[in-house]
């Protein structure tokens, strides 16, 4: 199998319309046609080289893969960390607008020659719960939520960003998902961890989670201190397992 891509910033039709930057990556194998997709929503550090990254390592892997900029209409051009600080002092992206932008970007993928019509959805800490709000509002064939903050439970009292739990729209979740966690992470501790998956098998929604118990927040983060090689790699097993069998 060629492992040649091919990574560029796209324009994609986002919330309300809106012209939004998006990165692109996608194998470029002779025989590229009939792929699995996937949305990766970046975290709040924004639309960083880690992000880009990961949507590079989906199209090695044989996936037609998109990034969003959730930053782009408050700091187009901005440095990463300077769009983030902008945003969440607005108070982090409006749910609504999140939506939007990740259908766009699902609708984006799916118009692609070499698609086969299926799209999965990623993303870690605030994309973690992006995720999830997007597979309870869109139709789509996969969810990973890694460690996303305050789908269950608000945030405490300070916090910058005005969001909400998202458990009371759980009956909504269109598609299976996969959650990743950390035994030792407060937001999501595992004890929200448990009120989400005893919700989820109450309401019938096809799942499965798991939690490292040597592992904390931003365990995939191979450029922070929290990092786990264990579980990371774990992790990432588990993610292309779970989309495998998801988005062929």
């Amino acid at each position: 199998m060629s492992e040649a891509l091919l990574a560029e910033d796209v324009r994609i039709t986002g919330h309300g319309g809106d012209e939004v930057q998006a990165y692109l990556a996608r194998p470029l194998a002779p025989d590229a046609v009939g792929h699995g997709a996937v949305v990766v929503i970046h975290h709040m550090p924004g639309f960083d080289w880690a992000t880009k990254e990961l949507t590079r390592r989906f199209a090695a892997n044989g996936y037609l893969a998109i990034c969003p900029n959730l930053y782009f209409r408050e700091a187009p051009g901005a440095a990463s960390d300077d769009a983030a600080a902008t945003v969440r002092a607005a108070g982090g992206v409006p749910d609504e607008r999140l939506v939007g932008d990740v259908a766009g970007a699902a609708a984006y993928l799916r118009a692609l020659p070499e698609s086969n019509g299926k799209v999965g959805v990623i993303g870690h800490c605030s994309g973690g719960r992006h995720a999830f709000l997007a597979a309870c509002h869109l139709d789509l064939d996969a969810a990973v939520d890694c460690y996303g903050a305050f789908v269950v439970g608000d945030p405490p009292p300070g916090h910058p960003v005005k969001i909400s739990s998202l458990l009371p729209i759980a009956d909504r979740l269109s598609c299976p998902l996969l959650g990743l966690f950390g035994a030792e992470d407060k937001y999501p501790s595992p004890d929200q961890t448990a009120e989400l998956e005893a919700a989820l098998t109450a309401l019938g929604k096809p799942f499965e989670f798991h939690t490292y118990a040597d592992a904390g927040h931003a365990f995939f983060a191979v450029d922070r201190p929290g990092y786990r090689v264990a579980a990371a790699t774990d992790g990432w097993q588990r993610i292309f397992d779970f989309f495998g069998r998801n988005l062929s």
